[in-house]
């Protein structure tokens, strides 16, 4: 397999570390591998259901809990379907630079391939798995799952359930999948420019950063908002919820390898030590500002931590991965609190303050550390190592990724709203959506 080195870019590059063993008849499914990839798969569709849902539960107020958790549970099984009849199709489908093709819908195919290794892509450039392809898809599905579940955190406690599930369908399909295509895709325009993306920091955290802020401008502010008391009902909900999400994101990043690997190690290792740093960063910066370490601030730091290593973790090595944790620490910090009020928008569970401003971080960061022998090949001996032109490829695709979301967010938001719209009456939002939207509540 020839591939020309500035055509080795994201998930790919990992994945080529696992080339499939050659024997007379042909290429081999690696048990070893697959075994990792579906518990890697189990371990990221958990970071959704229960662990998003618990952590962004606990920080609503009480009359909201249930439609919170609602919104991720309903994420995850509407783009089940949206992935399984278009989306992977449109992110993994042959196409062009700037998206999949149709030859995927409804998963065609997949009765002639699913007991043979998977290759994604064709030609040179393709790239050659030692898993079968409805691990793949699996895999990615958890990804395209958990994106527009990130979201709902900007618009907690005031947008329509009819309005979040027919968001969430559009932008799966005309967002998500096409940024997927961009970077993971042999064919993509980011993959060919060469820019590193390990795990999600532009697909997943940016892609859901960018489009929670635009949700959160486009709705407006919560009712009471600085007036009212907006208090989390019960933190001990998000302390779980980000336990999970930490334990899930082993497969989240260590998964994005492709198989069980001395780079899979070495993504989980990058992992740990950037989500403890950044934990302890934005617990110390709290502690220093405001006089006392806060439960949310310190899992709200872990979960920085994970944000900014995602696009790097197959690409560093620990002190970079220190260094990454710091900085997340500070920028989630810094997001959350005095960006949002600088800028007086209401992102209700810091969307885009955690996942966008570390997903950005990251992505840049990874430019600057890359340690090339960590994602060398045989057609790229060197590998993808830190230095200016690197950088400036990650902030090429970054700025590109944030302006097509931003834009992208925007028109199907107004889509929606002309169709079912977007926010709940004010006397329902005040009453809680637990109640107006699911005539449920918690005793």
């Amino acid at each position: 397999m020839r591939m020309p080195a500035r055509a080795l870019a994201p998930l790919a590059v990992a994945l080529l570390a696992a080339a499939p063993a050659m024997a007379q008849d042909g290429p081999k499914i690696d048990t070893g591998d697959t075994a990792w990839m579906l518990t890697s798969t189990a371990l990221v569709l958990m970071m959704t259901i229960p662990g998003l849902a618990l952590f962004y539960a606990g920080m609503v107020r009480k009359k909201n809990v249930l439609a919170t958790m609602m919104q991720s549970f309903t994420c995850a099984a509407v783009v089940t379907v949206v992935w399984m009849v278009a989306g992977y199709s449109l992110a993994f489908g042959e196409g062009g630079p700037w998206i999949g093709d149709l030859s995927k819908l409804f998963l065609s195919g997949i009765a002639e391939s699913w007991d043979k290794p998977f290759t994604l892509g064709s030609g040179d450039g393709a790239v050659a798995f030692t898993i079968p392809e409805t691990v793949f898809l699996m895999f990615q599905m958890t990804f395209a799952i958990i994106t527009p579940a990130l979201i709902t955190g900007a618009f907690a406690d005031r947008m329509k359930f009819s309005a979040m599930v027919l968001f969430s369908v559009l932008w799966s399909l005309l967002v998500y999948s096409p940024v997927a295509h961009w970077v993971w895709h042999p064919n993509g325009w980011i993959f060919a420019l060469g820019a590193l993306d390990f795990a999600g920091g532009t697909v997943v955290h940016i892609n859901a950063g960018v489009a929670g802020l635009v949700a959160a401008l486009v709705l407006g502010k919560r009712v009471g908002y600085g007036t009212d008391n907006l208090s989390p009902y019960n933190l001990a909900f998000a302390v779980i919820g980000a336990g999970m999400l930490w334990v899930g994101w082993f497969g989240f990043n260590a998964g994005s390898a492709g198989g069980a690997g001395a780079r899979a190690g070495m993504a989980m290792l990058a992992t740990q030590v950037a989500a403890g740093t950044a934990a302890l960063t934005w617990m110390f910066a709290e502690w220093a500002t405001k006089g006392k370490p806060s439960v949310l601030g310190c899992i709200s730091g872990a979960v920085a931590g994970l944000v900014a290593i995602t696009p790097a973790s197959g690409f560093v090595l620990p002190v970079p991965a220190l260094i990454i944790g710091v900085v997340a620490g500070l920028a989630g910090f810094w997001g959350a609190t005095a960006l949002k009020h600088m800028c007086g928008y209401d992102d209700s569970l810091d969307a885009f303050g955690v996942h966008g401003v570390c997903g950005i971080v990251g992505s840049l960061l990874t430019g600057v550390f890359a340690y090339g022998a960590l994602s060398a090949t045989t057609a790229a001996p060197d590998g993808f190592g830190g230095s200016f032109d690197q950088f400036m490829l990650q902030l090429y695709a970054t700025v590109a990724v944030i302006g097509y979301t931003a834009v992208g967010s925007f028109v199907l938001l107004k889509v929606t709203d002309v169709i079912v719209g977007l926010r709940v009456p004010e006397e329902e939002e005040r009453e809680g959506l637990d109640v107006t939207q699911h005539g449920e509540r918690i005793a």
